[in-house]
């Protein structure tokens, strides 16, 4: 669980990121979960796009992708949201 400080943190990196993953029509299938996976270990923090043509909305799909993969949501606005996750590898973020 991180605090509010930590998350405040969080938002103000992801503001530069450009979103890497995008959820459509496919909805959220085994290998995009595994994706995701694979990305927050890489990265740490992952903005991602839902499309409008998406069964699930950003909130319904960010609840869902973190209760997979372990991850914490950082913010939800609009059709993006951010996750984050501590690497157990490539630790890059030094949380507050």
């Amino acid at each position: 669980m991180i605090t509010g400080k930590q998350r405040s943190y969080l938002k103000k990196l992801s503001q530069n990121l450009n979103p890497i993953f995008q959820i459509g029509k496919g909805g959220l299938t085994e290998n995009i979960i595994k994706q995701f996976d694979e990305g927050l270990e890489a990265r740490e923090l992952v903005k991602t796009n839902v499309l409008k043509n998406s069964l699930f909305d950003a909130k319904e799909a960010s609840e869902a992708i973190a209760n997979a993969t372990g991850a914490e949501i950082v913010s939800v606005i609009g059709s993006k949201f951010v996750l984050y996750r501590e690497s157990k590898k490539k630790k890059t973020i030094n949380l507050p």
